[in-house]
């Protein structure tokens, strides 16, 4: 996306191009969405008989989140750890929690892709011509020894899961284990309100496509395609992070740039709003996750029961 393009087109996006009171507007809604999060976990753990502090929630989602900068994913794991380590909560239970978490958080994509989809069938016809994504062309490159071994594959993994499920149950420390990893699984059926828990997760959308939508008022370019664009960018982004990189860097960046085009943007401006914004969003990542372990640092772990 970028060969050819020299440095001073960089500087002059970053320096010149660029407002900076709306990239700093945007900054509030990057961080509620972190503390929604955090609200939402600790309200799915209180019914399962663990009651981390709100603070210890919010910076292990902060330091999680700068950390699968490092190591794509990790983040998930080590946040349960942070709350194993500081405030005794159980590790299998949060994991079980953080499951359902993700599993809530795919429904609303899915959700808010389909109506974006339906009101812009069209455009989206154009990203996936333009992008070559068809998957009548993705199942066309499978041969019959291909989907032969794709076959193969998935039932090994599954009789490798069957078998270890079934060696474990041997252990009673697995049995606990497992049986915490269920209830944390199913915990959402246990929160005291239910309301509020889609309250937060839907706080968490709204912040995450606000963090994005304001950074398009940042370049005269972006600042009148609307919020419908934004829109449409923002859930073509949300798919292109899972790819496992660094913050979506990568598929992300060629995703929206791709959305920006087709709204009229040029090409290379299209391509320095991508770069600006990842940047300066994955630097506010950095800055919360660094904040969140030097929190961390000076917080008391809680003596346990």
């Amino acid at each position: 996306m970028y060969r050819g393009t020299g440095w001073n087109d960089v500087k002059q996006a970053f320096a010149s191009d660029m407002s900076w009171k709306w990239m700093l507007l945007s900054f509030p809604f990057g961080i509620t969405a972190q503390v929604f999060r955090a609200l939402r976990w600790k309200q799915a753990l209180t019914p399962l008989g663990e009651k981390p502090r709100l603070h210890t929630c919010i910076n292990a989602v902060f330091v999680s989140y700068g950390s699968s900068l490092v190591v794509p994913r990790v983040g998930e794991m080590l946040r349960c750890g942070i709350l194993r380590r500081w405030d005794g909560t159980s590790f299998s239970k949060g994991i079980g929690t953080v499951v359902t978490e993700r599993v809530v958080d795919s429904v609303l994509v899915m959700l808010l892709a389909f109506v974006t989809v339906l009101f812009q069938i069209p455009l989206f016809m154009d990203f996936f011509s333009e992008t070559g994504l068809s998957l009548k062309g993705f199942l066309s490159t499978f041969t019959t020894a291909g989907w032969l071994v794709t076959l193969v594959c998935g039932i090994l993994v599954l009789c490798t899961l069957a078998l270890l499920v079934w060696r474990l149950k041997f252990f009673s420390h697995t049995r606990a284990v497992l049986t915490d990893l269920k209830d944390g699984l199913f915990s959402v059926r246990y929160v005291q309100s239910p309301t509020l828990y889609i309250m937060y997760s839907v706080g968490i959308w709204a912040s995450y496509y606000l963090h994005f939508y304001l950074t398009f008022y940042c370049f005269q370019y972006t600042a009148q395609l609307g919020p419908m664009a934004a829109l449409v960018a923002f859930v073509v982004g949300c798919f292109a992070v899972l790819v496992p990189t660094p913050n979506g860097a990568g598929p992300w960046h060629f995703a929206v740039k791709t959305i920006l085009v087709l709204y009229g943007v040029n090409q290379m401006d299209g391509a320095m709003f991508v770069l600006v914004v990842h940047t300066i969003q994955t630097l506010l990542v950095v800055a919360l996750g660094l904040y969140g372990a030097a929190a961390l640092f000076y917080t008391k772990k809680k003596n346990r029961v």
